[in-house]
């Protein structure tokens, strides 16, 4: 009997115990879920649109872009050259490039580079409205890497493009390229003019001098095609790119407005370009030619000379050269120190002042220095022949 009781009282302390333990758990759980609901994260706050001004900026800016590149695109042309190049184990083969240009005038002439025509057998100009027309070359230089071909007006409807100021370029002005890269049609990049007066080397290994530098995409396909400001004018003739891989990193290169200027309207009218030249070969000195003395470290040694060229017929003398054991030295001649007040240190830079600042029949004036002293003479600008 007494075990009875003890059992019975085990029991109910057993079942207290549950529920006590029930309630704290249901306590604990209601305590959390108050707990959880408190701690719940913040809203994230709500992003603030733009200011009105603000988007009316941006919205003018792509409406312009999309404006030029409506107006200008169907003047924009898709150039395929075809040429047969040989071929050690299968003869003669075919070889097809393409390239870009753009309609210079009323007449079916187009704008391109050099190097996209050179060597043609065929040309075809693919428009906008998928029209093929054959085209001819009428000019090209290669030292400019600019090239003129022409095709039938009456076919073309495509307006000219208006050509822009060479002197209103400025450093992080916007800028827009058309062109075929890789063959897709008329395709815009834009970028900024990322550096100006640029030296770059054309595919002839010649140098153009005040090259226009941009950020714009350009790539194979794009070469010919124009580089243009907010106002739709062409500025440039993207022409070159430099990069480890081939493709557009950014640096591209275009031949400045000022130089179309100047170039295309002799390959309309002569069929080449009227190349600006003194007739004579040169040695930089300190580079090339120890200088005579220590007064004199810079300039240009004349090593030889066209007897019927400008500075032959200056009166300009050539250095003799003469072996001294196994070195050769110079001996004598004039050394050119200056063009128009212009200090000349390098070949370069006796090319690019003519290119830039002369025509052939114009006069200009040398600084001059040999074993005589120095002294000025003026001459007239032969032209370079090929």
């Amino acid at each position: 009997m007494r075990h009875s009781r003890f059992f019975a009282l085990g029991m109910l302390a057993a079942s207290l115990g549950l529920v006590l333990g029930f309630a704290v758990g249901l306590a604990l759980v209601l305590d959390v879920g108050v707990t959880a609901s408190q701690d719940a994260p913040t809203p994230l706050p709500t992003l603030v649109p733009p200011p009105a001004d603000y988007l009316s900026v941006l919205d003018a800016e792509e409406a312009a872009i999309s404006y030029v590149y409506e107006q200008v695109g169907p003047s924009v042309v898709h150039i395929t050259s075809r040429s047969a190049v040989y071929d050690f184990w299968r003869g003669v083969v075919p070889r097809e490039g393409t390239g870009s240009g753009f309609v210079y005038d009323a007449e079916g002439h187009i704008v391109t580079n050099n190097h996209v025509i050179a060597d043609a057998t065929e040309i075809e100009v693919v428009l906008a409205d998928g029209t093929t027309l054959p085209a001819q070359v009428v000019g090209a230089d290669k030292f400019y890497d600019l090239a003129v071909i022409q095709v039938d007006a009456a076919q073309l409807h495509a307006a000219a493009l208006s050509l822009g100021d060479a002197d209103s370029l400025r450093v992080g002005q916007r800028v827009l390229a058309i062109g075929n890269p890789f063959g897709l049609d008329r395709t815009l990049t834009t970028g900024i003019i990322s550096a100006l007066d640029r030296t770059i080397e054309s595919e002839s290994g010649s140098l153009i001098g005040n090259a226009i530098q941009t950020d714009a995409a350009i790539n194979p396909g794009n070469s010919g095609g124009p580089l243009l400001n907010t106002r739709g004018q062409v500025i440039g003739v993207n022409t070159a790119i430099r990069s480890p891989s081939g493709g557009s990193v950014g640096i591209g290169f275009a031949v400045p407005i000022s130089t179309v200027r100047r170039v295309v309207p002799d390959l309309i009218a002569y069929g080449h370009y009227r190349h600006p030249s003194l007739r004579i070969a040169v040695r930089e000195l300190g580079y090339e030619v120890q200088p005579p003395s220590d007064e004199l470290q810079h300039g240009l040694l004349i090593v030889d000379l066209d007897p019927n060229g400008p500075a032959a017929k200056a009166g300009l003398q050539a250095a003799q050269m003469q072996r001294q054991g196994r070195r050769v030295v110079f001996v004598g001649g004039d050394i050119i120190t200056a063009i128009n007040g212009q200090p000349l240190r390098t070949r370069d830079e006796l090319s690019l002042y003519l290119e830039e600042h002369t025509r052939p029949g114009d006069t200009v004036t040398l600084t001059v220095v040999n074993k005589d002293g120095e002294r000025s003479v003026q001459l007239t600008v032969g032209e370079y022949t090929y």
